[in-house]
């Protein structure tokens, strides 16, 4: 198979449309994890987040490393080949479909994601190792019809898939309306399939207060909810040992300082039944 990359939905005429006016989750996440990828008013707001809480860098790091950790469990031990990122924002090093290829070439990945910058890039960056496939799909969570006849095009949905929901279900407004998203697209997906969450938890008043600055400051905002809110995003399904922990804490790679301190970030790996 030759190495592929389609974009879907995207009107080639008038092209994306990127607001440089206006802080977007996307970009200001990359501007934490190193990228470039970002603007000024990204920068200034992630500047301000990191001097009242300065750990939100380490967030940002902990939850990629969190999610390369269970993609090499789903493309490893689990056995899973087809990927679903959703809310994928803006490519950086050790993006999923990477980190699966590295350890079965011929997987697949389907990344989702709505951000116009992140839709410039993924043409650019979003490619696929030559025994596998890519796509991208330019599509919002809450719209499980357009993604998954979409993803058809690159997954066989008749076969496991893992859907990964890294830091999207908070941007919804409510707690409903995320699991409505999460059983949207996990209803549509055969047996062995599996669920990958990560969403900050609202116990934290320091977090609070910064998701609050966050929520006054950029869009889409962000809705931190409860541990027992985030677990019934799993309702019906397996939990994988460890089962929903501290991002730090699901399988960590052995490191010679210890554990790292807990960040109030969920994460979660479920398998349909």
């Amino acid at each position: 198979m030759t190495e592929e990359i389609r974009l879907s939905g995207d009107d080639q005429e008038s092209g994306p449309k990127i607001d440089t006016t206006v802080p977007q989750t996307a970009r200001v996440w990359n501007y934490w994890l190193g990228g470039k990828d970002n603007y000024p008013v990204d920068r200034a707001l992630g500047d301000e987040i990191a001097k009242s809480f300065p750990i939100i860098v380490d967030i940002a790091r902990a939850d990629r490393a969190v999610l390369n950790r269970a993609v090499r469990y789903l493309a490893g031990e689990a056995g899973v080949r087809q990927f679903l990122d959703v809310g994928t924002g803006l490519p950086t090093t050790n993006n999923t479909h990477e980190v699966a290829q590295s350890v079965a070439p011929e997987a697949r990945i389907v990344y989702v994601d709505y951000d116009p910058l992140v839709l410039v890039h993924a043409q650019a960056l979003l490619t696929s190792g030559p025994e596998g496939a890519t796509d991208y799909i330019d599509a919002d969570l809450r719209d499980a019809e357009t993604i998954l006849r979409e993803a058809g095009r690159t997954l066989d949905l008749n076969q496991p898939v893992a859907l990964m929901l890294s830091g999207i279900l908070a941007h919804l407004p409510t707690v409903e309306e995320a699991r409505s998203a999460v059983r949207g697209l996990m209803d549509a997906l055969p047996s062995g399939s599996h669920l990958v969450v990560v969403d900050g938890t609202n116990t934290n008043p320091e977090l609070n207060d910064v998701m609050r600055i966050w929520n006054e400051s950029a869009n889409p905002p962000y809705a931190m909810r409860s541990p027992e809110e985030i677990a019934s995003y799993f309702d019906g399904l397996e939990l994988v040992e460890p089962g929903l922990v501290d991002v730090t804490e699901w399988r960590p790679d052995p490191s010679p300082s210890g554990p790292p301190r807990r960040l109030d970030n969920l994460v979660g790996v479920g398998r349909k039944p």
